[in-house]
């Protein structure tokens, strides 16, 4: 009683078959694409204290005092320093985050993101 189903030939051209006579589809794997990335850039003003751009890069990006303090002489003289890389809704709240500590701390800083290409 091994098998009550008459054997059938192969033929290479068609799809293989099972048993059951099912047709037997390959699985194709799916190929991501990963999140567009986001970089966070803080903008120069002239009215910002440079001590609190050091200290809400710090806090936000989590970085050490000498990085901080070198994005924010590279925001001073070029007018705008990325912060950081992320995917699109981290670098939003980064950016709500260092508004929201300039806004209470009465600092007109601003702070953006923007699509990396």
């Amino acid at each position: 009683m091994a098998s009550d189903i008459p054997s059938k030939p192969v033929d290479p051209k068609l799809p293989s078959r099972d048993v059951g006579d099912s047709v037997v589809l390959e699985r194709r794997t799916q190929r991501t694409k990963p999140p567009q990335m986001y970089q966070v850039v803080m903008l120069n003003d002239d009215y910002t204290p440079m001590e609190f751009v050091v200290a809400v890069i710090q806090e936000f990006f989590s970085k050490d005092r000498e990085t901080a303090t070198q994005i924010m002489l590279k925001i001073h003289l070029d007018g705008k320093g990325i912060c950081g890389v992320y995917s699109r809704d981290v670098a939003a709240t980064k950016v709500d985050q260092v508004l929201e500590a300039a806004k209470k701390a009465g600092h007109p800083l601003q702070c953006v993101s923007e699509p990396v290409e």
